[in-house]
């Protein structure tokens, strides 16, 4: 449906169109182009930057084959992209980071991701970080950040969208860090469960190959949550 020029609507703000634009943007592609489509007023205000950062990108599952060779679909991403879309910006780290190996560009692109309210990208930042044997500081740093999304409830969720993207839209391409003793996050001498991740996690690994309910829960049982995040450690290096 189009809007009449002549109507009231056609003077609205050019910062209220923007402020809608905005909204339906976070719903979906399709409904962004439904709205630019009805008026000049719609169609001007989405191209601005903060709607193409603000756009809700489809996870790749869901995204139509064709979009990669279609050019105006091209170019609509690397606006995107261009603008600091947080998920276009999380999915370009993890490639950057486990396919060319680019550590320090993937590990700028996260925080930005991230710090943009981007759950997954804190959580693989938090994975980075800990990963760290060189700089104790970082590795603290990412316990807090995995803190944070334990306290949120988005741990599990976080790891799944890592998930999707990593075994989804590159297949047999990645390359995921080796996890060594050295990497273990519990430090303490007087924790029960220190050290007993790897063989919680190759339970419940072994449990879900034969579809038992024993694969659920992952570490949430364990009280120590540096424990449960050497858990988690050992469930991102095995993603793929």
């Amino acid at each position: 449906m189009t809007i009449d020029c002549c109507s009231n609507i056609a003077f609205i703000p050019d910062d209220i169109w923007e402020a809608i634009t905005i909204k339906v943007a976070t719903d979906s592609i399709r409904s962004l182009c439904s709205l630019r489509m009805s008026c000049k007023a719609a169609h001007d205000a989405g191209e601005a930057d903060i709607v193409h950062r603000s756009v809700s990108i489809p996870p790749p599952h869901a995204t139509p084959w064709w979009w990669c060779l279609n050019p105006e679909a091209n170019r609509f991403f690397d606006r995107c992209m261009a603008a600091g879309n947080p998920e276009l910006l999380f999915r370009e780290a993890l490639r950057e980071l486990f396919i060319r190996r680019n550590e320090n560009v993937g590990i700028r692109m996260l925080n930005s991701a991230s710090s943009r309210g981007h759950a997954a990208a804190k959580y693989a930042m938090s994975m980075m970080l800990m990963l760290r044997t060189d700089n104790n500081v970082e590795k603290q740093k990412g316990l807090e950040l995995y803190r944070e999304l334990d306290a949120a409830g988005l741990l599990a969720d976080s790891n799944a969208r890592c998930f999707s993207i990593l075994t989804v839209s590159w297949p047999g391409e990645v390359q995921m860090p080796r996890l060594e003793e050295q990497h273990t996050v519990c430090a303490s001498p007087t924790c029960s469960t220190r050290g007993h991740m790897p063989l919680l996690y190759d339970y419940r690994r072994r449990a879900a190959e034969r579809n038992s309910v024993h694969a659920f829960g992952r570490a949430s049982h364990i009280p120590c949550i540096q424990c449960r995040a050497d858990y988690d450690l050992q469930a991102f290096v095995n993603l793929p």
